[in-house]
């Protein structure tokens, strides 16, 4: 395995899976749709034989809530790219894009430029999958960089990214699997590479107290929550990514804001299941609640 910042194969595959299964949903029911996921999928033939009920029956034997957890986190990024489109937002910036389509499935104006970031050899398969008739692909600018070796700022520039256009960035299930060195130098070029304009940074991150008091990181009365932990944490190392970076909320806070960025929103599934499934009829219950990995929004102090 690669030692790049943003070493996405597995776990990549792994969200493709759950976005595949949420569209299989009812569209009323569904709270993403993604049918671009299950060209990225192994047996994604077998999974939509199964239809969404049994496929998300069995994740969630795994450790209840966890499909819920993973779409919940695509949906408030979904809304959070679609709300900075439309207003004056020039600019998305994937940040370790892996296999996210974000790009073609949603309704993005056609004057959003979108760079796609990540290691080569993961751009190369997913360009090798896509469709040629994609919608708004002639918007997408695929960026390959090296972090070890190669300068983000520098990459992005010579991609054509614009300093002085208005820009979303999104970090999207990356922050655990790299040191916080290497997210902390991240965060710098971002801070950076949008000195001149408007900003707006989304990061996921895993709460530190996953190995210190597991139990505050799932519902109350969720089952064998110490156990499942576990079990989550030793499924990315089986897959080659361990996750290596926890953190606290004040850790995040405080290099944000050394980057002249202020939070504005930490939410976990906890919070998205009064907005995403309530409504559909799908509220999970307290003892189904993952809270282990917080979704936040961040924004320069210019906005």
């Amino acid at each position: 395995m690669s030692n790049s910042f943003f070493r996405k194969d597995g776990t990549a595959q792994g969200v493709a899976k759950q976005r595949l299964i949420e569209t299989l949903a009812e569209p009323d029911k569904r709270i993403i749709n993604d049918p671009f996921a299950g060209m990225f999928v192994v047996g994604a033939s077998i999974i939509k034989l199964m239809g969404h009920k049994i496929s998300v029956w069995l994740t969630n034997k795994f450790a209840p809530g966890f499909h819920e957890h993973l779409i919940s986190r695509t949906r408030f990024i979904d809304d959070l790219v679609k709300q900075s489109a439309a207003s004056c937002v020039e600019q998305y910036v994937i940040l370790g894009a892996g296999y996210d389509l974000r790009a073609h499935r949603l309704e993005l104006p056609p004057s959003l430029r979108v760079f796609e970031v990540d290691q080569i050899e993961v751009q190369t398969r997913k360009r090798q999958k896509l469709p040629k008739d994609l919608p708004n692909a002639e918007n997408v600018v695929y960026v390959d960089v090296n972090f070890m070796h190669q300068s983000l700022a520098e990459q992005l520039l010579a991609a054509g990214f614009d300093e002085n256009k208005a820009t979303v960035f999104t970090l999207e299930g990356v922050s655990q699997y790299i040191s916080k060195e290497a997210l902390a130098k991240t965060v710098r070029e971002v801070a950076m590479l949008t000195r001149k304009t408007r900003s707006i940074f989304f990061i996921s991150y895993v709460d530190k107290c996953l190995k210190t008091r597991p139990k505050a990181c799932f519902g109350k009365g969720y089952p064998k929550a110490e156990e499942r932990a576990k079990a989550i944490m030793s499924l990315s190392e089986k897959v080659g990514e361990p996750w290596v970076s926890l953190y606290s909320a004040q850790e995040i806070e405080t290099l944000l804001l050394e980057s002249g960025l202020i939070v504005k929103e930490n939410k976990t599934l906890a919070d998205l299941n009064t907005i995403y499934f309530e409504p559909s009829g799908r509220a999970l219950l307290e003892k189904q609640i993952i809270k282990l990995e917080h979704f936040v929004i961040a924004e320069s102090h210019s906005t």
